[in-house]
């Protein structure tokens, strides 16, 4: 994960996409028709705006999550990436390359071996063996049988499914199954993952697993990842970063931190309200210069959540130090802790 360490260029770069479904849809871009809210511009024109001039950048291990309610354009966003779906306008580069110039031919090398994706729906081969599966985006590329089985039995054991390498697809569980898929996805080693809301039909417990995995395997490779969803938790548990979209359209882009400490609107406000701060916002949120002279007490680093130092805080007489990389940036005391807490649910 980058943190604050951005070096170089982004890995993907997205300016002023657009997506409009319906008759003549490139004819309103650039008109007032554009600017209509999505009902009166169908009820005008028959179109359908599904994304509304997004622009973002996603830096080299990221993990950038896209997030909304059902309809509000994200699915849509993550395939104009490698144009499954055609944006009507707007610039697409990942890797440095012009995913929107491409040709036939360099959009299916681009899809085999810079992008994988994983969709909800898990797109198993039926007939093909767990080990045949994650090995398929290999066989397509041509490499020999010996070297993609070693590959496929690695990332097999890398999501713990190395017992059941000979089993058929429909033998597994849902949660299994997800986790078949993510492996095939992994096998090629592309530059960037693309999750589509993968474990949304899960069960909640199967769900937290794969959301572990997905951690895990995040923190021990360095992929890229964009991850679409719905569900609050999962996107502020995964995410360095979070897209909040609303009608097709961006209201706010920022850390975990950021989202549910400054709302945009009362929009994203709303989505917010029932997160418990303590366990988001870090000490940098709530701490203050330190008094001339003032002696303070334990370090902890700036980036401890709130609940994490509150049993610190609590033991010290002194107001804690939030530090990084040795530096003392601040300090944190009890009232701040408390009134941080007291702002929970409001």
């Amino acid at each position: 994960m980058t943190g604050n360490g951005r070096v170089g260029e982004p890995l993907i770069a997205a300016s002023g996409i657009w997506k409009i479904f319906g008759p003549k849809a490139e004819r309103i871009l650039g008109t007032p028709d554009a600017e209509l809210a999505r009902a009166e511009l169908r009820a005008k024109t028959g179109c359908v705006a599904a994304v509304r001039d997004v622009s973002f950048d996603v830096w080299p291990g990221e993990v950038f999550v896209v997030m909304g309610l059902s309809g509000s354009g994200k699915s849509t966003l993550v395939r104009t990436l490698i144009r499954l779906i055609e944006p009507t306008a707007g610039a697409i580069r990942i890797g440095g390359q012009d995913v929107t110039a491409a040709s036939a031919a360099e959009l299916r090398e681009l899809r085999r071996h810079s992008v994988s994706m994983v969709f909800q729906h898990f797109g198993l081969l039926a007939h093909r063996r767990v080990i045949d599966n994650v090995a398929f985006g290999l066989e397509i590329r041509g490499m020999p049988k010996a070297d993609r089985l070693a590959r496929a039995r690695e990332l097999l054991e890398l999501v713990g499914l190395e017992d059941v390498e000979q089993a058929f697809p429909d033998q597994l569980s849902g949660g299994m199954q997800q986790r078949v898929g993510v492996a095939r996805a992994f096998a090629t080693n592309p530059a960037v993952m693309l999750y589509d809301e993968p474990f949304s039909a899960l069960d909640p417990l199967i769900r937290r697993d794969m959301q572990d995995e997905v951690c895990r395997l995040q923190e021990e490779t360095g992929q890229t990842m964009v991850f679409i969803t719905h569900d609050l938790p999962e996107a502020l548990r995964l995410g360095d970063r979070i897209a909040i979209m609303r009608d097709g359209a961006i209201v706010q882009l920022g850390t975990p931190e950021e989202v549910v400490g400054s709302p945009a609107d009362d929009y994203v406000a709303n989505f917010v309200r029932d997160v418990p701060r303590s366990h988001v916002l870090t000490l940098r949120w709530i701490m203050r210069d330190a008094a001339p002279g003032e002696e303070v007490g334990p370090p902890l680093d700036v980036t401890t959540t709130i609940k994490d130092a509150i049993p610190v805080i609590a033991s010290s007489e002194r107001p804690v130090a939030a530090t990084e990389n040795g530096s003392v940036l601040g300090v944190v005391d009890r009232v701040a802790a408390l009134q941080a807490i007291a702002g929970e649910g409001g």
